[in-house]
């Protein structure tokens, strides 16, 4: 592989973060529309991760001396049929972002660019928790199915997200 195609793998993931941000922001505003007001925050936290991990790789991107390619982002989708839809989309997404990060590691490696390599452990071991805490809310997502008191529950304990 190329440096060439490195250089475009670092932009395709980049632009791949801000259409995560742009879901989980719209995630965050079904959620507001719905005055679980928790599970909106969560969902900002989360668009807010999403911008900075894209801010990493712009960084990188930068610092390496290549151009930064910025994509348009499509309209993300806007509305869900459940709590449990909108949470197995987050769990998808974030599956397909680990499928995405695992190839450009495999890439790196055989391009030779250590550079490369070394930032995107970072990116494998941020996805190996962002499995697990979209896994983990789909769980308490299920459990609750549509009991009311638990998702008022399980909505103020997500307010407190930082």
């Amino acid at each position: 592989m190329s440096t060439v195609n490195i250089k475009s793998e670092f932009n395709r993931q980049m632009n791949q973060e801000l259409r995560n941000a742009y879901l989980y922001l719209s995630m965050a505003a079904y959620f507001d529309s719905l005055s679980l007001n928790g599970f909106a925050n969560y969902f900002k936290v989360q668009a807010r991760e999403e911008l900075e991990h894209a801010m990493k790789l712009y960084q990188f991107i930068i610092d390496r001396g290549w151009e930064v390619e910025l994509e348009d982002i499509p309209k993300p989708k806007t509305r869900w049929s459940s709590i449990l839809e909108a949470v197995e989309d987050f769990l998808k997404a974030e599956q397909e972002n680990t499928q995405s990060i695992w190839r450009m590691v495999d890439h790196a490696r055989q391009a030779g660019d250590k550079a490369a390599e070394n930032l995107l452990q970072w990116f494998v071991s941020e996805q190996v928790e962002e499995e697990k805490i979209a896994s983990e809310l789909l769980a308490k997502v299920k459990l609750i199915k549509d009991n009311p008191a638990g998702i008022i529950a399980l909505d103020r304990v997500l307010a407190e997200r930082k």
